[in-house]
């Protein structure tokens, strides 16, 4: 059965080259593809017994599911939510950290056709009365914590169209979904007529986790699993039956990307580690003792596991690393290859899509790029007049003519929004807003956000760049560089710094930083303000949030 639902969805497979690849790559996308019927109920009918997750919690609390064990539960659960009231375009949030309880939601979510939204376990009542109001959710689905639990329930009359509040564990005030599910038949039929969904029809929608401004709800249609095909075989390289872990938790888009869709259509199996928090030996310890073989993390995560001593841990089993969620920088690269012998294929996208720019099997990662552009994907680099950069000019990363070429896999408009959509995506190009370059070999390099380039007495000077120059010294663990404002030059450099165990902050360190900066990369771009704290402020999604750094030092 190897390759069994690849075949159904590419024409071809295998490819000899990048360039064979980018230019052969296709989908073929079925007129009503459904993730759930098509994806985990057609495995559990050719396969029954294959594995589709291992689940594991800090308590060693452990679940192995098979596709027969999800198309169950998820065709009970369906039911429940249909008796509930919950239809064909409702929609529906789910606070579920990493519980097993989330495939089994979201795979019945996706059969009935109704609008899948994550949500985090951060969210404040603000938070939930801003996306319950904005989405108009009628049902929330959340695991039983106690600050979730207390911000729902402040924000509940706050939400008018909030019907339905389910949790997995019993709960005075709330059903308990394990009960609720249990008197429910194993069997749910595929919908017809107008109750089936077809692919244009919205199934999921992401709250941006944006560093700025409110966020905004990106929506996807029924096709946006076969997107994510490119990102789970060809760029996380999963294998089929074998274990791939991506660190994410199920509130943000990384967790569409590495632990659902294109990992369950390659029919590799999925591995969770339900943390109460990051530590990094914990996860050290966890991908050696069920010997995980494809796995994708954060570079932050990277950069702290390389504080412990990772020679200790058996990571023979991992064929392939990925990284995402922001830029790698080439110091933990080294490092990582240096003790592991594995090499860091990184990948670019967003919320927006899936894996626009990444290292694919026939490229040779070079530390510090994104890769090359995606197959089915016209990626340019656009100046701020909308003109096309050549290679060595800086501009923003920009998917043009989507509006008659919508790729597979990006999403299709703003929740809710005609206005915004139409004003983002049928244009001449989707602009992503991150700024890179390329190089004459084709390679991307990431410069910043748009709004995070600094510009210092006539220097445009991309962040990134000075934070890998940073991050090279032994000193720093974790490092953000901002644009802080400055009477003569407009802005100045600001490094704002987590040291790593052994250093204390001074002004011999910060000299030494400084001196070190200004040897690594270009004199000019050295941090004429270093400031050392305990924590960097990040959105939900793991993002470092400069303009909130930005904001802080202009005193708002």
């Amino acid at each position: 059965m190897a390759d069994y639902l690849l075949k159904k969805y590419l024409p071809r497979i295998e490819f000899d080259s990048y360039e064979d690849f980018h230019e052969n790559y296709k989908v073929n996308v079925p007129e009503n593809f459904n993730f759930g019927f098509d994806v985990v109920d057609e495995w559990a009918r050719v396969e029954p017994d294959k594995k589709a997750l291992v689940w594991v919690n800090e308590q060693n609390e452990e679940g192995v599911f098979t596709f027969a064990d999800i198309m169950r539960l998820s065709n009970k659960t369906a039911n429940y939510f249909l008796s509930i009231g919950v239809k064909k375009g409702d929609v529906v949030m789910l606070v579920l950290r990493r519980r097993w309880e989330y495939w089994i939601c979201a795979v019945a979510l996706h059969k009935i056709g109704a609008i899948l939204i994550p949500g985090t376990l951060q969210m404040t009542k603000k938070d939930i009365e801003y996306r319950g109001n904005a989405a108009k959710i009628h049902t929330v689905v959340c695991v039983n914590d106690e600050f979730v639990i207390s911000q729902m329930e402040a924000a509940w009359d706050t939400v008018p169209s909030l019907k339905n509040r389910i949790t997995i564990e019993k709960r005075e005030g709330w059903k308990c979904l394990a009960d609720e599910i249990a008197g429910f038949s194993e069997d749910f039929p595929r919908p017809t007529g107008n109750e089936a969904t077809a692919l244009d029809d919205i199934m999921l929608v992401y709250f941006t986790s944006g560093t700025t401004g409110m966020p905004k709800m990106v929506a996807h249609n029924f096709s946006y699993p076969l997107g994510h095909i490119l990102t789970a075989k060809y760029w996380q390289q999963v294998e089929e039956n074998k274990l791939h872990m991506s660190v994410s938790d199920s509130g943000w888009a990384k967790f569409g990307w590495g632990k659902i869709y294109g990992q369950w259509i390659c029919g590799a199996v999925i591995f969770a580690y339900d943390m109460d928090k990051f530590v990094a030996k914990n996860l050290l310890e966890k991908i050696s003792k069920y010997k995980v073989t494809t796995f994708c993390a954060p570079p932050t995560m990277f950069r702290f596991m390389l504080q412990e001593d990772v020679t200790k841990y058996d990571l023979s089993c991992i064929h392939n690393c990925g990284i995402a969620g922001e830029p790698l920088n080439p110091e933990v690269y080294k490092k990582w290859y240096e003790l592991t012998g594995l090499k860091l294929r990184e990948g670019f996208g967003q919320s927006e899509s899936p894996v626009l720019l990444a290292t694919y099997p026939w490229i040779e990662p070079v530390p510090g790029s994104m890769g090359k552009p995606s197959p089915g994907y016209d990626i340019q680099l656009i100046d701020a007049d909308g003109n096309t950069c050549e290679d060595g000019e800086e501009g923003t990363i920009a998917i043009m003519d989507v509006k008659n070429h919508p790729p597979v896999g990006l999403f299709v408009g703003y929740y809710l929004d005609d206005e915004l959509t139409k004003t983002n995506l049928l244009g001449k190009c989707y602009d992503t807003g991150d700024v890179s370059w390329r190089d004459s070999d084709g390679y991307y390099w990431f410069v910043g956000r748009n709004d995070d380039v600094i510009k210092c007495s006539g220097y445009r000077i991309g962040p990134f760049e000075v934070e890998s120059a940073m991050l090279e010294h032994p000193a720093v663990v974790e490092c953000a560089v901002t644009g802080a404002p400055d009477p003569i030059r407009g802005q100045v450099v600001k490094a704002t710094v987590i040291l790593a165990a052994g250093y204390e902050p001074s002004d011999a360190l910060t000299e030494e930083l400084q001196a070190h900066v200004k040897k690594t990369t270009a004199p000019y771009k050295y941090p004429r303000i270093i400031e050392y704290v305990k924590d960097l402020p990040k959105t939900i999604s793991g993002k470092i949030k400069r303009a909130e750094i930005r904001a802080t030092d202009k005193g708002n």
